[in-house]
Parts: C-alpha cells; sequence; structure tokens
C-alpha cells in the first residue's frame, strides 16, 4: 500500500522530523479559510495528493505567490487528471527558501534480506538520471535488521554526500528517524526527495512510503477506506479486494482463475501463447474453501471484461473437490449462465472434483493445454 505524501509526512513528525506547515484540503473546502486557520500565507506550494511517481513532472506540483494564484491552482489541480488520477485531497504547504537538495531513501533489498539506505548530495525531480549519468553520487548502506541503524551509520552516510557539522547532525537524526518509520510500519520504502538543507537543518519537502501489504492487519489506522481514496485501483478491483479476492484487471477477454500466483501467470502466459487475451488475473491463492471458489466464479461471471472464464487448478493443499463444489455452487445460485466456462483440474482430490463436476454436467480437463486451447476456440 502506497501512502500520500501528507501521511508519510505525518509518521515522520512523530519521529520528532520537523516537517513544513501545511494544510489539506477537499473539494469544496474554501482554501484560504483553512490556510488562515493554520496560520499559513502564500507563497506557498499546492501539491496534488496522487500515488504516483513524478507528479512534479505532470504539472500535480505547483507554487502560489499571491491568494489568487491559490485560489486558481486549486480549482485547476481538482480538475486536473495527474497520470490519468483526479486527486481528491490536495496539500497546501509553506513555501521553504533553499539552495541545496539532497536524496534519503531506505528500501528493501531482498537479494540481501536487509534494508539498504540510499543517499544522494543531489535530489529533486531528476534523481533518475542523476544515477543513471552519476552512478558513484548514490551512496548505499546496508542495515542489519537485528541490529538496526547505528548513528555511525548515519553520520558516515552523511559524510559521504558533503555534510559536516551541524547539518551531518541534523541529517543523521533525520535517517534515524526514516528508518524507525520504515521498520515499525513494514515498509518496502520510505524516501524523501527533496530532503531540503536549510541552514544547517534538513527538512523534508517530500516524502513517500509503500507499506507491505501483508502487514496491514497490524497498521488498521492507515488501511481503512483507502482503496476507493487512492485512485490505484479500478472499480472492479475495489469491488473484488473488498470480497477478499487477488484481482487485478486487464485489457482481454479471457478471465482466468488459479490457485496460487505462479499457477495463474503461468496460466495468463499460456492463454497468450495459443492467441488468447487475458481479462484478468484472479488468485484464489492456496487451501481455497468452497466458498471462496463460488464467490471467485460468480465475480468472473459478474465481470463484464470476461467474455468466457478459464479455471486452472492444480491441487496441492487446495483440495480438487472443494473447487469443484464452489464452481457448482455459483452455477447453481446465478441460474441460467451465457458465458463459456473451461476448467482444468489435476492434483489432490482431483478425481473426486471431476466426479462432482460431471454430475451436475461440467467436463473437466486435465492437461492445461487443451484445456486453454478448448476456451480460445469457444
Amino acid at each position: 500500500m502506497k501512502l500520500f505524501e501528507y501521511e508519510a509526512k505525518h509518521i515522520l513528525s512523530q519521529k520528532g522530523v520537523k516537517i513544513p506547515r501545511s494544510v489539506l484540503i477537499a473539494p469544496g473546502d474554501d482554501p484560504l479559510a483553512k490556510m488562515e486557520e493554520a496560520g499559513l500565507k502564500p507563497p506557498v506550494v499546492v501539491k496534488a495528493q496522487v500515488l504516483v511517481a513524478g507528479r512534479g513532472k505532470a504539472g500535480g506540483i505547483k507554487m502560489a505567490k499571491t491568494e489568487e494564484d491559490v485560489k486558481n491552482i486549486v480549482n485547476e489541480l481538482f480538475n486536473k487528471p495527474i497520470k490519468g488520477i483526479v486527486p481528491k485531497l490536495l496539500l497546501i504547504e509553506e513555501a521553504i527558501p533553499h539552495e541545496t537538495e539532497l536524496y534519503a531513501a531506505i528500501v528493501l533489498d531482498r537479494s540481501e534480506r536487509k534494508p539498504v539506505i540510499l543517499a544522494s548530495k543531489y535530489g529533486g525531480m531528476d534523481i533518475e538520471e542523476i544515477s543513471r549519468e552519476k552512478p558513484e553520487s548514490i551512496v548505499r548502506q546496508h542495515v542489519d535488521p537485528f541490529i538496526g541503524l547505528k548513528g555511525y551509520q548515519a553520520r558516515l552516510i552523511g559524510k559521504k554526500i558533503g555534510l559536516s557539522g551541524k547539518a551531518l547532525a541534523s541529517f543523521a537524526k533525520f535517517l534515524t528517524a526514516l528508518y524507525e518509520a520504515f521498520t515499525e510500519y513494514d515498509a518496502e520504502l520510505a524516501e524523501s526527495n527533496p530532503l531540503a538543507l536549510v541552514g544547517d537543518e534538513v527538512i523534508p519537502l517530500d516524502a513517500r512510503m509503500i507499506v507491505d501489504d501483508n502487514s496491514l492487519y497490524r497498521h488498521p489506522e492507515i488501511a481503512k477506506e483507502r482503496l476507493e481514496e487512492s485512485g490505484e485501483y479500478t472499480e472492479w478491483e475495489i469491488k473484488a479486494r473488498k470480497m477478499g479476492l487477488g484481482f487485478v484487471e486487464l485489457d482481454g477477454e479471457i478471465g482466468i482463475i488459479g490457485n496460487g500466483a505462479g499457477l495463474t501467470m503461468t496460466t495468463m502466459d499460456l492463454v497468450y501463447e495459443f492467441g488468447g487475451k487475458p481479462a484478468n488475473f484472479l488468485d484464489i491463492g492456496g487451501g481455497a474453501s468452497a466458498e471462496l471458489v463460488k464467490k471467485a466464479v460468480s465475480f468472473l461471471i459478474e465481470y463484464p471484461k470476461a467474455k468466457k472464464i478459464f479455471i486452472n487448478i492444480f491441487g496441492g493443499i487446495t483440495r480438487g473437490d472443494e473447487v469443484a463444489k464452489g464452481i457448482v455452487k455459483a452455477l447453481e445460485e446465478l441460474g441460467d449462465v451465457s458465458k463459456p466456462i473451461v476448467i482444468r483440474l489435476a492434483g489432490t482430490k482431483a478425481e473426486e472434483g471431476k466426479k462432482i463436476l460431471e454430475e451436475a454436467g461440467i467436463a473437466a480437463f486435465t492437461d492445461p493445454i487443451e484445456a486453454v486451447k478448448k476456451v480460445i476456440e469457444m
């Protein structure tokens, strides 16, 4: 789950990081009244709260020098798609004069099974270009997750990007807080770009965090009502997630259900290989119950992009008879289903599952390639 800038900054402020004064506004709010309540006066920066990278280059961040500028920019941004997403919230933030922009981030290095800190004396919107042109300017430091980030490591990173004195101390304090936020919120990424150097103090002018979806049960405060707010998901993806289904919408015509992400992606590859186009990715996971299978099948029958459905199950901890019961229940409850459905069933309890399907008048394949060819021909 990606966090909005204002959420990431709030988390950092709770860790003792100084952040710019700001106010959050929604459509219909009076921006000038909100600014007055927060003690903000122009010049300010108006930022679209959208979960996409490169929003600055896409026109989602604008400077307002007068109150009239504020009103015009707010009206513009609430009606302007930023990389296809129309913002539902704007952050109005004090403009902080500065000359130096740094970069600091913590990401999960899966190959090393450790967080790695990335820092550079060059920050701003062109950090990607700088990393390509001057890779030596990016300082990398792995952190032992059992020990955590030590003060000397934070200071060493700061020295390597050219800081000293009070500026170095401020950077080290910020990096320590960023690491605390990264670990506490089970993050895959925690980043500030640009991280402004104002005198001898570093201030995050922007902040990003991505939290591991698997940990959201530990962070209910950031998971509530986020699907609609984020703008990341389509109407059908939101509906599926609320039903507990692992679903991604695609542009083809063949609805796909598989058990396990690997098998589901392989199924999609097979469909492409033989000339079809998947309408979706839908993973029911391992050990799926008949109820979950029924839910997934019913969902795809309603899903308009899926003109036909291919169910590919290889039983391990998933039982073929449970899958078959779920399919039969879905078809019985929905009545006359016009969409063609092709089923491949193998592995644990596959024969029992095929028998249940046969009794309901449904044939099942064992060979996935035969099944794929069949669904494409239909």
